[in-house]
């Protein structure tokens, strides 16, 4: 995305035609996000109500896979003299995410979850 996302932003570029379609299709899913400004806004928590989402605690920023993934893509991240060269790039890095980690941090989840629960909502190892 390109600026500032915003609480519509999120709801009409993301929530609405990418994750309320892909959760419609798992019967039982549960939605998970941060405490971001656009995830928090009025507009995008009045989307979700169509939708079971696990709440974030407040201090935990370890919940987040997503985040192991950006550390990785950060730490290949090329040197680049455009933002059209850097989105390249990152897409590429992206694209070529080995699907093995990403299933290691998917699993990871429940253990995250209960590390979380342990530590009071506080930090964890992950």
């Amino acid at each position: 995305m390109r600026g500032t996302l915003t609480g519509q932003s999120y709801v009409d570029d993301i929530l609405r035609p990418h994750v309320g379609p892909f959760l419609n299709g798992l019967p039982g899913a549960i939605f998970q996000q941060d405490n971001a400004g656009p995830h928090t806004a009025r507009v995008a928590q009045d989307f979700l109500l169509h939708f079971q989402t696990l709440p974030w605690p407040a201090r935990s920023p370890n919940l987040s896979s997503l985040e192991h993934l950006w550390d990785q893509l950060k730490r290949q991240k090329p040197s680049c003299y455009s933002v059209h060269y850097l989105e390249l790039a990152v897409q590429d890095l992206w694209a070529h995410l080995p699907q093995d980690n990403i299933r290691c941090l998917i699993n990871s989840m429940p253990d995250r979850v209960a590390a979380c629960i342990a530590a009071g909502g506080g930090p964890t190892r992950y």
